[in-house]
C-alpha cells in the first residue's frame, strides 16, 4: 500500500494534463473529493514521507495548529515538485494551471484534490488571501522560462515569490496579519532562499539554472564554464565569499521578528534561522568551493540546533 494515499485511490481525471503520469500516483487530482478526515490523513502522510526536517520542526508547534501547518506544507510541497521534478518545461506549466484550478476551487469551495480539501478548512479558519498560494506558483512557472538572473535584485525578486509567501502563510496559521512582521519575515525567508541557493549552486547548475546574478560572475571574472566543469577557482571562492556574506546581512535584517512573536513561534523561527545560517556556516568550512562538492550539515549540528531550540522552549 503505497504510504500516501493510504486507503484513498487516486484516478487521474480524464481531461488531466499527461504530465501528471510523470509524478507519484498519489499527487493525482480525483474525479470526486475525499472526505475532510482522509484529506488531512494524506497531508499528515506526505510531510511524513518527505522531508525528516518538516517532522522534527512540527515537534515545536503548538498542537491545535499542528494540523494546519501540514496542510500548508503539503501544497507547497507538492507545488515544488510540479515546477522541479517533472522534467519537462511545458508539462510543468500545464500541471500548475491544473494546480492552480485547485486553487480557485479550494476558494470556491468546490476543491478535488486532498491538499485543497484540507485546506480549504484551513483557509477558512485563518481567512488567508489567495494571493499567498498562488504567489508560490508564480516562482515556479518562472522557473519553466527564467534560468539566469541579470542582478541580485532580479534575484530578491524571484525570492518575493519564491519564498516570501511562506513566512507569510506561518504568520497568518499564528495569528499575525501585519505589513510589519511580514517585512522581517521576508528579510528570514529570502536570506534562508539564498542560503540554499549558494548551497545548490551545482545542483541548480544540472537543472539548466544559475541563481547566482550574472552581475556578480563578470565583476569576479567567473565564467559558466567555471560551474560546468566544478572550478573552484580562487575567483569564484572570492565571489562565494561575498555572496554568503550577502545573505547573513539578509538573516540579522529578519532577527527581529524573534521578539516580536510569542514564544512557540519564536523557537520554530530561531530553528529555521540558525539551520540557515548552518549552511552558511558549511560552505565558509569548505572555503566557498561549493562546486562538485555540496555542502551540508553535518547530523551532531542538525541535533544541537534542535536542542538548543527544545531548550529555548523550556526558559
Amino acid at each position: 500500500m503505497n504510504p500516501v494515499t493510504s486507503d484513498l485511490q487516486f484516478a487521474r481525471h480524464p481531461a488531466a494534463s499527461p504530465g501528471w503520469s510523470r509524478l507519484p500516483a498519489e499527487y493525482a487530482i480525483p474525479d470526486s473529493p475525499p472526505s475532510l478526515e482522509q484529506s488531512r490523513e494524506y497531508c499528515r502522510r506526505l510531510a511524513r514521507t518527505h522531508y525528516e526536517n518538516f517532522s522534527v520542526a512540527t515537534w515545536f508547534l503548538p498542537k491545535k495548529l499542528r494540523q494546519d501547518f501540514l496542510n500548508v506544507y503539503s501544497y507547497c510541497r507538492i507545488s515544488d515538485d510540479l515546477g522541479d521534478e517533472v522534467g519537462d518545461p511545458a508539462a510543468s506549466l500545464a500541471l500548475l494551471d491544473e494546480w492552480q484550478s485547485q486553487l480557485d476551487a479550494c476558494y470556491a469551495g468546490s476543491p478535488r484534490h486532498p491538499v485543497f480539501v484540507a485546506l480549504a478548512d484551513t483557509v477558512r479558519k485563518f481567512d488567508i488571501p489567495k494571493h499567498e498560494f498562488s504567489d508560490l506558483l508564480i516562482a515556479f512557472r518562472q522557473d519553466q522560462t527564467v534560468t539566469r538572473f541579470q542582478t541580485f535584485n532580479d534575484v530578491l525578486a524571484y525570492c518575493r515569490y519564491s519564498a516570501n509567501p511562506v513566512g507569510h502563510l506561518v504568520l497568518y496559521l499564528c495569528g499575525y496579519r501585519d505589513a510589519g512582521r511580514q517585512q522581517l519575515s521576508d528579510f528570514t525567508c529570502t536570506a534562508l532562499q539564498l542560503a540554499n541557493f549558494w548551497q545548490d549552486v551545482s545542483v541548480d547548475y544540472a537543472k539548466g539554472r544559475i541563481y547566482l546574478p550574472l552581475e556578480d560572475l563578470r565583476r569576479y571574472s567567473v565564467s559558466e564554464e567555471d560551474i560546468k566543469h566544478n572550478r573552484n577557482t580562487p575567483a569564484f571562492c572570492e565571489m562565494m565569499k561575498f555572496e554568503v556574506e550577502r545573505a547573513r546581512e539578509w538573516f540579522d535584517r529578519g532577527l527581529p521578528l524573534v521578539a516580536k512573536v510569542d514564544k512557540e513561534l519564536a523557537v520554530d523561527l530561531e530553528l529555521f534561522s540558525r539551520g540557515g545560517q548552518e549552511i552558511l556556516n558549511a560552505i565558509e568550512r569548505q572555503g566557498f568551493a561549493v562546486l562538485g562538492h555540496r555542502p551540508v550539515i553535518t547530523k551532531t549540528r542538525k541535533l544541537a540546533l534542535v536542542a538548543r531550540a527544545a531548550l529555548g522552549k523550556l526558559l
